[in-house]
């Protein structure tokens, strides 16, 4: 984090207005309501019988069936108020939206397919019911598209603020791909564009008006409040020889990237010129005095996913990508024998110094990523 002191406190958003009637219309709040009533509202939501689940919520644990022949994927995020979202910045729907989102994320970067979500929420007991209502609102709304069904979770009441841990469980048929299999040769690329998040951020915590187009800077915010998980591309490319390494832009290219360098043993060369950065980004970080490559290279929260592949292939794959889901594929570097570094090369090909992404825990401001709270 950096020394500056932080955005001045507004007014938490209106809650979204609720549609699921609960057990206890009057109750307003989580102590009027109770555990009892708070679960049994989130059990209404859940259909009695879904395919591939034997028992839901309600029981110990969720019994569900695996398809034959297919690997069972596991992955789990924390997000935490005023550590991932500020509930004057995000609406509840949009917190219930991006906790389910960033965990479809890392089952995309598998190449898998999310099918059931685990979810366990702390809040203050004073939290408005509307509030949850709104939260499950917009991680059913995140989960539809996906057919990703709430199978379990818990509920506690927090000391301080909102926690949300969810964990998903998806499948693949084949061979995921894995941070470990990029090898020296392959080209490196990244779908869609990157430093929206970031960007979008900023603008919520400027908390005044800039000259950008509305519908820009609305499309940045909700790149930030709710991201989209790039499932079917993922599906797409796991089914192509041709790919080797897949993850997500979760916490900025500079640290996603290392992750695989890391791991696969072996180096990287970005070329900045080429890295995907819209106009919108570039107007915003004009407008607020940032750098927008900064954000792309560093900001995270993305959710982009980057491939490397075989150089030769790769390009095509890009072309049929974008015929196949409308999403582009951009080329922006190479993977290089050697020790797990990155290198970053301005336009005319020479080295210059990047900061790293986000790390959690890490003391050193220049390290702290810039669209953290």
């Amino acid at each position: 984090m950096d020394d500056t002191e932080p955005p001045s406190p507004r007014p938490r958003q209106t809650p979204d207005p609720p549609t699921l009637q609960g057990r206890s219309p009057g109750a307003e709040t989580l102590r009027q309501l109770g555990e009892r009533g708070l679960i049994a509202r989130v059990r209404a939501r859940a259909p009695e019988v879904a395919p591939g689940t034997r028992v839901g919520i309600g029981d110990d644990t969720a019994v569900l069936d695996v398809r034959p022949g297919s690997a069972l994927l596991a992955t789990t995020d924390l997000v935490i108020e005023d550590v991932h979202f500020r509930l004057t910045t995000a609406s509840p729907r949009d917190v219930g939206w991006k906790a389910l989102a960033v965990n479809m994320s890392d089952i995309a970067a598998m190449g898998g397919r999310p099918r059931w979500a685990l979810v366990a929420l702390a809040v203050p007991s004073t939290t408005p019911v509307a509030e949850v209502d709104a939260f499950y609102e917009g991680l059913d709304e995140a989960a539809s598209p996906h057919g990703v069904l709430v199978v379990g979770g818990d509920t506690s009441a927090s000391p301080d603020g909102w926690m949300i841990n969810v964990t998903v469980l998806g499948e693949h048929p084949g061979v995921p791909r894995l941070r470990s299999m990029a090898r020296a040769g392959d080209a490196i690329a990244v779908t869609g564009s990157l430093g929206r998040s970031a960007a979008g951020l900023a603008l919520l915590e400027a908390g005044c008006p800039i000259a950008l187009e509305p519908a820009l800077a609305a499309g940045l915010t909700s790149a930030h409040l709710r991201p989209i998980a790039r499932v079917r591309e993922g599906q797409w490319l796991a089914t192509q020889e041709a790919v080797h390494a897949l993850m997500d832009c979760s916490d900025g290219l500079a640290t996603d990237l290392g992750h695989i360098c890391r791991e696969s043993r072996v180096g990287a060369r970005i070329s900045l010129d080429r890295v995907p950065v819209d106009d919108a980004v570039r107007e915003a970080a004009s407008a607020l005095g940032q750098d927008a490559l900064a954000w792309a290279i560093g900001g995270g929260e993305d959710y982009e996913l980057l491939v490397t592949g075989d150089a030769e292939t790769l390009p095509a794959l890009a072309e049929a990508l974008q015929r196949a889901t409308g999403t582009r594929l951009t080329l922006i570097g190479e993977i290089a024998a050697g020790p797990p570094e990155i290198t970053w090369l301005d336009e005319r090909g020479a080295p210059v110094p990047m900061a790293a992404g986000f790390e959690h825990f890490h003391d050193s401001p220049s390290l702290a990523r810039p669209d953290r709270p």
